[in-house]
């Protein structure tokens, strides 16, 4: 994943954006992200409401390649798979259940959200640009969320919506703070129990998922780290309520609605000092780091 790129991104995305407190920056970066997935085919918007005002998800759906449906891919600017969930799935969603990944744009007031969750779309983008020029063998659907940091509303309108629908999904990922690395020991803390079984150096991209993710969380850790990013895989039983750390990011709605669903995370305030604070921009990024499992990323999502 290329380092300039997902620079270019962030300095797009890196401002504040709060929905309601800075509109602005909010309205500015959600103009640019369906802007640069617009490169890739149709984006559609997933409405909800929250206290009377509509707020909007973006999606973008990406065909397989040519060999799992057994007929060419549609140009690369065209998309007949159609994301939004109240409209029928076609003949390549019906065959194979999309692989969906999320990222939220919004962030929490009086915060630029550098790694928390700039760093997260602008690894969205990046993958998306990837898998539009060699498919992968499952659909994507690439989703951009509101409103996560008022407590996970776009992604759990959008699962409840999949949901009703009765539609499956392959996995879920949900790309949560991507970009912080500090190998000082000591720099990684932890929920209670788990400092025993885990490094205490900030080093490593964490895999977190409900029990039926174990085959995909094994095989994603396994691609992080061929890619040369460290990576620690954890298992969160009862829907990650035995962990509550686990459960603060948008796969959280798609566990409780019993959907495959992992995070990928830099594991946040667990690590990250400038964890919803002024200080989280761009200079504190590990810029390797984040390309690092981007490349993961593409590598694990292709084969799985």
């Amino acid at each position: 994943m290329n380092q300039e790129r997902l620079k270019l991104h962030l300095e797009a995305l890196v401002r504040d954006r709060d929905p309601y407190l800075a509109t602005a920056g909010h309205f500015f970066v959600r103009q640019y992200i369906r802007q640069q997935l617009e490169q890739w085919g149709s984006v559609a918007v997933h409405e909800f409401q929250v206290r009377g005002t509509t707020h909007q998800n973006l999606i973008l759906d990406l065909p397989v390649a040519e060999s799992s449906t057994g007929s060419a891919s549609p140009e690369k600017k065209t998309n007949p798979t159609t994301a939004h969930p109240n409209t029928r799935p076609n003949r390549q969603s019906r065959a194979l259940p999309p692989i969906l990944i999320g990222a939220h744009y919004d962030a929490v007031p009086g915060t630029p959200g550098a790694d928390d969750n700039a760093s997260g779309v602008a690894a969205l983008l990046e993958l998306a640009r990837a898998f539009a020029a060699e498919p992968p063998r499952y659909p994507l659907r690439l989703v951009a969320f509101d409103m996560e940091e008022y407590g996970l509303l776009g992604s759990a309108a959008y699962a409840e919506a999949l949901k009703q629908q009765q539609q499956p999904l392959r996995l879920m990922l949900s790309l949560e703070m991507l970009g912080y690395c500090d190998p000082m020991p000591g720099s990684q803390t932890y929920p209670p129990g788990l400092k025993y079984f885990y490094p205490n150096r900030g080093d490593f991209i964490a895999l977190v998922g409900n029990w039926r993710t174990v085959p995909d969380l094994i095989h994603l850790s396994r691609q992080m780290r061929r890619a040369g990013v460290p990576s620690q895989w954890l298992p969160a039983g009862q829907r990650g309520l035995l962990v509550p750390a686990t459960r603060l990011s948008d796969h959280s709605p798609f566990w409780d609605r019993g959907y495959r669903a992992l995070m990928v995370t830099d594991t946040s305030f667990l690590r990250n000092p400038h964890y919803h604070r002024a200080s989280d921009r761009i200079e504190t990024l590990d810029l390797d780091f984040l390309a690092g499992v981007g490349r993961g990323l593409i590598r694990g999502i292709r084969d799985l």
